[in-house]
């Protein structure tokens, strides 16, 4: 098994989706897992921490309901928002509508900027 292919599983990502996506969903999963993990890696407040928002990454890319785990972290990584939206890898992901959705659902919109 891959790493990648491992790291989606963790993340609790099947490698088809519902519409039978295979390569887009890979090619996502892929694309999160790197984020994440160079995000680790990123100087940024001692809280904030993008591989924390890792059980959102379902709920957000195929707008399914985010899971009450997910909606913890986004909650605990709300005031970070406004610094992840200023880096161009993930604002793309932070930006997106389903992201916009699940905050909502969770009950913790994403601050204006």
């Amino acid at each position: 098994m891959s790493t990648i292919s491992r790291d989606c599983k963790y993340l609790g990502m099947e490698e088809t989706n519902s519409f039978g996506d295979t390569e887009f969903l890979v090619v996502v999963c892929a694309v999160i897992v790197l984020l994440v993990g160079e995000g680790a890696q990123m100087s940024m407040a001692a809280t904030c921490n993008p591989m924390e928002l890792s059980p959102c990454a379902v709920a957000i890319i195929s707008a399914k309901p985010p899971t009450a785990a997910c909606c913890s972290k986004l909650k605990d990584q709300r005031p970070c928002l406004c610094q992840y939206l200023k880096d161009p890898r993930l604002q793309k992901f932070i930006n997106s509508p389903n992201a916009n959705k699940v905050a909502t659902t969770c009950g913790s919109p994403f601050p204006s900027c």
